[in-house]
């Protein structure tokens, strides 16, 4: 009996064992088949991401294509860096590891051992962009756990060259990978970027891909290159010379845009203060990463006058001809406007209107026009839109000030105060003006060339068609007359036909609610003026010393008209 006792005992410890095993090899083969597959492939399989090469930006000057000798210039190139990391478990000594890199990487000693302390984080990068001769000495040093391997890094050979264009490419701080922000960089990031490749596979024993074995291989796909609307011997001059008005009288910043009015093509864009984008994170205002030319809105000033000539030229509400009484102020409502120079000039014409700057003359356009049709065609010109160029950050203009339908603020509007814009709507709107009246999208792109060869060519493309033909004629007339007999006859060039009109804008003080005593000068002007190819705005924020625009950026204006004119080889129009 005591045996059986025995034998039952064992019998059913093995039963249990053998229902223990059961469960066991059910979990292991059922349940957790999934989580121990994927262990074993971890230690047979490979998954590589293959980054994709960022496409680069060009520039091509007026010969490529023409002369053999002429070539592409890179304004945004990638250049291979070295970087140094490290695998924090691996390391043996974190004290002597942080006391021997600190001054090498240039790092705070206490700040790299916080990095290689986190002792179960199997990558923790230290330093980016170090210098080749630097992480040689790394190498040498043989410290298991600090790796330097070679990394692409966006790279603009030429420095602060045409920087608001370019924007920079940085580290997002949602994602910590690098992307294109502000310019055409961000603008064109998902093109420049190109898509990530993926290699999966077998290893062997080493930790090597096995090339016989079936591998899945998504192609990774490089960035497409650029190439820009922009003359690179153009926008060097341009830069030189804002660098020049912005230091000779002391301004605070400033802009200049040069676009073909037939196309909307920009061929050079610049503002100060500017930056470099190989260093943009030593930049401490950030602002200064935006576009002035499409991301801020200022108070334009006389050079808005022609647009107000315009509308009442095509709504045939007046001639160059038609003459009103200049008193030297009008009273609107409770409020006195006067003309900028404090002038009475007694019986003038509209083309005098213009010669002379008269805020009185421009207030009376305004008043024949109305205020509808007034508000309708500034929006037509484009003073509440985005024109849409292909560069980030772009803001629209404010009219809102003209919702009120206040006499005064319509008023002022005529002659460009009360109403912010940004110079890119400016420059478009004087585009119209040159071509006939038809409004075309400035663009930076000229083309952009994939790796595999596919091209995209931006067409010009017209926005609309403002003014009629034979008003765009009669206000270039008016304007050529403001460039022989007005304010503008430093513009003159011997030859050639120039039409333009200046500006000097009081700047709004929001704190006190009024006008402060800065001022923004600027001139728009486009040439040959009867067949003109260029259309140009020159923008000088609060010069000192200096009272109107027409002794500080018209003269400016005359050396980069020369310039172009003997560049493009540009045939004489006059005698």
């Amino acid at each position: 009996m005591e045996k059986n006792g025995r034998l039952y005992v064992v019998i059913l410890i093995l039963i249990l064992l053998t229902c223990a095993l059961i469960v066991r090899l059910f979990s292991l083969q059922i349940l957790q088949h999934d989580s121990y597959k994927k262990l074993a492939d971890n230690q047979h399989l490979t998954r590589q991401i293959l980054t994709p090469k960022r496409g680069e930006i060009f520039l091509k000057d007026r010969f490529y294509g023409k002369e053999p000798s002429s070539q592409l210039f890179q304004l945004a190139m990638n250049r291979d860096w070295q970087m140094v990391y490290a695998v924090p478990k691996e390391i043996n000594n974190r004290e002597e590891t942080a006391k021997l890199l600190a001054p090498m990487l240039e790092i705070d000693e206490k700040t790299l051992f916080e990095k290689i302390n986190k002792r179960t984080d199997p990558y923790e990068p230290l330093k980016h962009k170090v210098a080749s001769d630097i992480a040689n000495q790394i190498k040498q040093l043989n410290i298991k756990g600090i790796e330097v391997i070679s990394e692409s890094w966006r790279y603009y050979p030429n420095n602060n060259l045409a920087s608001h264009i370019l924007g920079f490419v940085g580290f997002s701080e949602s994602t910590d990978e690098k992307v294109g922000q502000y310019g055409i960089e961000g603008y064109y990031n998902e093109e420049l970027a190109g898509e990530s490749g993926i290699l999966e596979g077998k290893k062997d024993t080493q930790g090597r891909l096995m090339t016989v074995a079936d591998n899945y291989l998504k192609p990774v796909q490089d960035g497409a290159d650029l190439i820009l609307t922009l003359d690179p011997n153009v926008q060097f001059f341009v830069e030189a010379k804002l660098k020049g008005m912005v230091e000779r009288f002391n301004a605070e910043g400033g802009a200049i845009i040069i676009m073909d009015p037939r196309t909307g093509a920009i061929r050079a864009l610049t503002n100060l203060p500017g930056f470099d984008p190989n260093n943009y994170s030593e930049v401490k205002n950030i602002n200064i990463f935006l576009n002035p030319v499409v991301s801020s809105l200022y108070e334009p000033g006389s050079i808005f006058k022609p647009i107000t000539m315009a509308i009442a030229l095509e709504k045939k509400l007046l001639t160059p001809n038609t003459v009103y009484e200049d008193k030297g102020f009008v009273k609107v409502a409770n409020t006195i406007i006067r003309n900028s120079t404090d002038t009475v000039e007694g019986v003038q014409n509209m083309t005098q209107v213009l010669e002379k700057s008269l805020n009185t003359g421009a207030v009376f356009i305004e008043q024949l026009i109305g205020k509808k049709p007034f508000k309708e065609y500034l929006e037509k010109f484009g003073f509440s839109r985005k024109t849409g160029i292909d560069l980030d950050g772009e803001i629209r203009g404010n009219l809102s000030n003209l919702n009120t339908k206040g006499d005064v603020e319509y008023a002022t509007a005529s002659f460009g105060q009360g109403i912010a814009i940004t110079p890119i709507e400016l420059i478009t709107a004087f585009g119209a003006l040159a071509n006939k009246g038809k409004m075309m999208k400035p663009y930076i792109v000229d083309k952009v060339i994939y790796k595999d060869g596919k091209e995209t060519i931006t067409k010009p493309q017209m926005i609309s068609e403002v003014i009629s033909p034979e008003t765009a004629e009669k206000l270039t007339e008016m304007l050529v007359s403001v460039v022989e007999n007005g304010h503008a006859k430093r513009a003159k060039i011997p030859g050639y036909f120039i039409a333009g009109k200046t500006g000097t804008a009081q700047v709004p003080d929001p704190d006190v609610g009024g006008y402060s005593d800065k001022t923004i000068h600027s001139f728009g002007a486009f040439f040959p003026a009867f067949d003109p190819q260029f259309v140009v705005l020159l923008k000088l924020d609060n010069p000192q010393g200096i009272r109107f625009a027409e002794s500080s950026v018209v003269p400016a204006f005359k050396d980069i008209a020369q310039y172009i004119i003997n560049y493009y080889e540009i045939s004489p129009t006059r005698k």
